[in-house]
């Protein structure tokens, strides 16, 4: 698949809500999830391989009490890169309702991620 093709079948997916169905399909089994530095403890930080990352996305939702809504941009690809801009609408357990917005930039290799990397504002 194409840089463009993946780019697009991620969003349709993540739109759906079907983050993990996306990784199952679209990800390398030696993928990457890297994280902002300076996160707080308790927070989910980086994870290497397939199943690490879906261990660490079923432990984000395990933290969600409710989602409200979210958006997940068209993306913008070059070469071997695509960006998104995802938002999230959501009570945390413990915490309250939270709006979580960030950039995402993928690296695609031989058709599938290899690498998610996440910006957004820490603390």
């Amino acid at each position: 698949m194409s840089t463009e093709t993946v780019a697009k079948r991620l969003v349709a997916l993540c739109r759906e809500g079907k983050y993990e169905e996306a990784q199952r399909e679209l990800y390398a089994q030696d993928a990457q999830s890297i994280e902002p530095e300076g996160l707080p403890p308790g927070m989910l930080g980086n994870a290497k391989g397939l199943e690490a990352i879906f261990e660490k996305g079923r432990q984000f939702n395990a933290m969600i009490e409710a989602v409200h809504g979210g958006e997940v941009s068209d993306p913008v690809v070059a070469d071997s890169w695509f960006s998104l801009s995802m938002s999230l609408d959501v009570t945390m357990k413990g915490r309250g309702r939270v709006q979580m917005s960030e950039i995402a930039v993928y690296h695609v290799r031989d058709g599938k991620i290899d690498q998610e990397r996440f910006f957004y504002d820490v603390g």
